[in-house]
């Protein structure tokens, strides 16, 4: 497993549906996984804080410590026809499959450590030299334009398994 971090949250230009780009902590790829709107906005709201409303992924963290638990990552363990398979781990090494985009939410939310299988990364990682030439750096504008470019190229499909 590969620890990840989030680097961008865009609309992919044909299909308007919400991406979210992972790219490796100590390395040079990333991946896009596509959200669903509930889940994308719960990612855009950012890490909680002690003062901000509670929103419906914030109720599984209050849930899990009172049956005496720990939620510690959330990790993406294969792609199968096009879709990531994601699990919550939670203490005891007790893992639960649930949807890639509600596993990204409440990591997010949550301030947890997100992780990627290597054989993800090496299927369907790209260089984020790539797709952002002048780093994850530059201004959100010019980021926005270049990643638009890549997003104009690029389908669901192009990360479906051959």
């Amino acid at each position: 497993m590969r620890d990840m971090r989030t680097l961008r949250l865009v609309m992919h230009a044909r299909t308007r549906q919400p991406m979210l780009l992972l790219g490796e902590r100590d390395g040079e790829r990333c991946v896009p996984v596509f959200l669903r709107g509930p889940q994308a906005t719960v990612i855009a709201e950012g890490q909680r804080t002690d003062g901000d409303p509670l929103l419906p992924m914030d109720v599984l963290v209050p849930v899990v410590t009172g049956l005496g638990h720990t939620l510690e990552a959330a990790e993406f363990t294969a792609l199968t026809d096009g879709v990531f398979v994601a699990v919550l781990v939670f203490d005891g090494d007790k893992r639960i499959e649930v949807l890639a985009s509600d596993a990204l939410a409440v990591a997010v939310r949550e301030g947890l450590p997100i992780r990627m299988a290597e054989q993800i990364l090496d299927e369907v990682g790209q260089p984020v030299s790539e797709i952002f030439p002048d780093g994850t750096d530059a201004p959100p504008e010019e980021q926005i334009d270049e990643f638009r470019e890549f997003l104009d190229d690029v389908s669901p499909d192009d990360f479906k398994q051959p």
